[in-house]
């Protein structure tokens, strides 16, 4: 889990920093962005490894849809439709779905 949070929150930081580089075009910003993503996805590569590719992808995802509103919403204003609230909420119920554990097969 700690490395789940660890990625989603250097993805998240990553998109922040891309926000950036919209509002001031400094190329740093840029290069800054893709070493966040870029480490982030090696993260997600160990993540892949121990709990395998769909579970681990789409856990991640969502709790970066999550926080990626979350700080759209707090630091930049930004406001999601009644839809596209509708689609996050979504999201999340995927979410439990995918990680709920399963009964035993007969």
């Amino acid at each position: 889990m700690a490395w789940l949070t660890g990625a989603s929150l250097i993805f998240i930081a990553g998109a922040a920093v891309l926000r950036q580089y919209i509002d001031r075009q400094n190329a740093w910003f840029l290069v800054l962005a893709l070493v966040l993503y870029s480490l982030g996805n090696l993260m997600m590569v160990r993540l892949m490894k121990e709990n395998g590719m769909a579970v681990s992808m789409s856990v991640s995802a969502v709790l970066q849809l999550i926080l990626v509103n979350l700080v759209a919403i707090l630091f930049y204003g930004e406001r999601p439709g009644n839809l596209q609230a509708s689609g996050i909420a979504l999201g999340i119920v995927a979410v439990i779905l995918i990680v709920m554990p399963q009964g035993s097969r007969s």
